[in-house]
């Protein structure tokens, strides 16, 4: 009897692709048991302390402005998603609309920001909102809830009367 025979099996019984297979689930059985990795894992939390985030809303369409900041302005906290996984409620610190405005060349070389006199601009609009509330701290940076806070994290803030989504752009730590 060969180690090998004509058909590829290892002597005269299994399959060399069987025997790969078999060899491979092993390995992988063996890394995920003996290797864990804990980079990903949210379980080295070191305790909680209070931050500020601030989120950029950019083209939110909106009838009223003005209406809506003064709402936001009135309301104490809000809800949140963040990265499509609800969190729950957390301070609204403060709501600042960005005005919208061009670039206007001025004769003699100098630039001017001016209002942007487009139609359509009035009802697109931008803010900067600032939120707060407790977050856990890690080695890789701020969590609230089960998500990590960073810049450029995608987040949706919800009330009674909008829900829009937005940007992280500042996480700020309040302890010293």
């Amino acid at each position: 009897m060969t180690f090998i025979d004509s058909k590829g099996r290892l002597f005269g019984k299994l399959s060399i692709i069987d025997v790969c297979a078999i060899v491979a689930i092993a390995l992988v059985v063996f890394g995920i048991f003996f290797f864990p990795s804990t980079t990903g894992s949210v379980a080295q939390l070191s305790g909680t302390q209070p931050i500020e985030v601030d989120v950029m809303i950019q083209g939110l369409s909106v009838r009223d402005p003005d209406a809506l900041l003064k709402e936001l302005q009135a309301a104490d906290s809000t809800d949140i998603i963040i990265r499509k996984q609800p969190y729950g409620r957390v301070d609204l610190i403060s709501v600042e609309l960005v005005p919208s405005t061009v670039y206007v060349p001025l004769p003699d070389g100098s630039v001017v920001a001016k209002p942007d006199p487009r139609p359509k601009e009035q009802f697109s609009t931008t803010w900067l909102v600032t939120i707060g509330g407790e977050a856990q701290v890690t080695q890789s940076g701020f969590v609230l809830g089960n998500n990590k806070v960073k810049i450029g994290t995608p987040v949706e803030l919800e009330g009674r009367d909008y829900n829009f989504r937005g940007s992280i752009i500042a996480v700020r730590s309040l302890v010293a």
